[in-house]
This record gives C-alpha cells, sequence and structure tokens, in this order.
C-alpha cells in the first residue's frame, strides 16, 4: 500500500498543479480582459515541448534541472504523507539550489543573470519558510505534518502573523508578480527569459512540471494551518488554499515587478515582524 501511495503521489500532484496552472491562466486572462486558453493549455504545452528537441549546452546543464525535480518530488512525498516538514524544506531548498547551479552551468550571461535572481529570491523567502515550520512546532509540539493536522485546533489560532509572512513570500515560490524576479511567466522579463533562456525541448517540459510540484508544496504548507481532527476542518482548509491561491493571481496581475533590493527588503521585514513577533508572543504564552 505504501507503494502505491507514493505511485499516486508521484503521478496525480503534478495532474493536479497542471490544472491549478490551467485555472490560473484563465483567471489571469479574464482580469486582463481576455478570453484565454482551454483548461489543458499547460499540460498540451508540456507535451509539445517533449516532441521539440533539446539543445544541450553541456552536460551538467540539463543534470541539474533533474536533480531538482528529483528533490522537488520527494518534498512532495514527505509532505502528502505526514513527514517532516523541516527535512521537506530542507529537500525543498536543495532542489532550489540544484536549479540555480543548473543555471550557472550554462555559461549563458542572461540564464546567470537570472540564477543570482533566484538566489536572492531564496534568500527573500527561506527565512520566512523556516520560521514557518518553528511556528508549527512551537503550536503543535510536532515538525510531523500527520501531527499538526490531527490537533485539536487550527494552528492558524497561535500563528496568524506567521501566517501573514508565509502568504507574503509564496508570491516568491509560486514565481508571481511583484517578485518574479528570475524565471517570469509572463511577456515584461527584460532579461528574456531568466535562468531558463537556454533550456529547450524535454529540459523545458520538466522545468514546469517541477513548478507544477512546487504549486501543490505551496498549498500544503497553507493547508497545514487549518487542518485538524475534524473532518469538516480539511474543507475548509482546502478553501483556504483557493482563497489563497485567487489572491496571488490578483496580485501577480496587479502589481508590477519590483527590483530585488526592494523584494530582499520587503521579505525580511515581513519576516521579522510578522514572523519573529508572532513566535515571541507565542514562546511567552
Amino acid at each position: 500500500m505504501n507503494i502505491v501511495r507514493i505511485i499516486a503521489i508521484i503521478i496525480f500532484t503534478p495532474l493536479v498543479g497542471g490544472l491549478i496552472t490551467g485555472v490560473d491562466r484563465i483567471i489571469s486572462a479574464r482580469l486582463q480582459g481576455r478570453q484565454g486558453p482551454p483548461l489543458l493549455q499547460p499540460f498540451y504545452d508540456v507535451l509539445k515541448l517533449t516532441e521539440k528537441e533539446s539543445i544541450e549546452v553541456n552536460s551538467m546543464h540539463r543534470f541539474f534541472v533533474y536533480v531538482s525535480l528529483v528533490f522537488v518530488v520527494f518534498t512532495t512525498l514527505i509532505l502528502l504523507s505526514g513527514g517532516d516538514i523541516l527535512l521537506a524544506i530542507f529537500a525543498l531548498t536543495l532542489g532550489s539550489v540544484f536549479f540555480v547551479l543548473g543555471g550557472y552551468a550554462s555559461n549563458s550571461p542572461y540564464n546567470t543573470i537570472g540564477s543570482e535572481r533566484e538566489l536572492l529570491q531564496i534568500m527573500s523567502y527561506e527565512p520566512m519558510v523556516l520560521l514557518t515550520c518553528i511556528g508549527l512546532y512551537y503550536a503543535e509540539h510536532s515538525f510531523f505534518i500527520r501531527d499538526i493536522v490531527s490537533a485539536e485546533k487550527p494552528s492558524i489560532l497561535y500563528l496568524p502573523g506567521v501566517f501573514i509572512g508565509l502568504v507574503f513570500v509564496l508570491t516568491f515560490k509560486l514565481r508571481k508578480s511583484p517578485f518574479d524576479l528570475s524565471m517570469s511567466h509572463h511577456g515584461h522579463q527584460e532579461i528574456v527569459k531568466g535562468i531558463t533562456t537556454e533550456y529547450s525541448g524535454k529540459d523545458l517540459a520538466v522545468i514546469e512540471v517541477t513548478h507544477w510540484y512546487e504549486v501543490i508544496i505551496s498549498l500544503t504548507l497553507v493547508y497545514v494551518f487549518f487542518a485538524t481532527a475534524a473532518p469538516i476542518s480539511h474543507v475548509f482548509a482546502v478553501i483556504a488554499c483557493l482563497v489563497v491561491y485567487l489572491f496571488e493571481i490578483i496580485v501577480d496581475n496587479g502589481s508590477a515587478r519590483v527590483k530585488w533590493q526592494q523584494a530582499l527588503k520587503s521579505a525580511w521585514v515581513v519576516t521579522a515582524i510578522m514572523g519573529t513577533v508572532n513566535l515571541l508572543i507565542l514562546s511567552y504564552f
């Protein structure tokens, strides 16, 4: 049964992530006064990419992308199986680091700039994500997802500031404006396609599928704040995930991309105020 569960998570997670991406494109198009693509367009795009030739700059350029996918899949398995959230975040960070190394390996100036901005993004959101793990431990006395979602009261009651900070930095991880610094999904990126400039074909498809996994990972972090031992709470947790993602889409379409200095400063200020203050209050009461 464990093997079946692992296979199901590996297969269905990107399918759900792709569907969410399709909904994202439709809502974004409607907000911009356009009809938008069909719901399954992300899957059509990935299938088309798999049929195209991959131009390999060097072997390491491709290798790092696939290693990044492995770590992201590993993170998904840990989270969705109720495992250690701290271990999952470390694995997710390693996946991001390998993705950056892949950008540097191409020796392209566009990829290099994109890789540097990706590192800045990691530096921006990582402190808040780590504080989220620490806050959940303080609230529920466990790093394991299965224990956190089995508590009598939702974690959001103890960690409102941490939750607000997490939603703020998820804009980085979901690659939304105003913090889409390294790999824009829109046409306003002044460094072409940033860190993905030199990727093509199957390699680019792998990057897109990796992003689908990351979407589910991001929403899972939101989910654990609302889920408890009560079955009805899981319905509210799913609704909270949908509301947060809709909020991220609206912010994405209603804001311009900021400079990296502003992104880094704003993320650290929010982490210091919302995350740290919340944990200090929680530690005293």
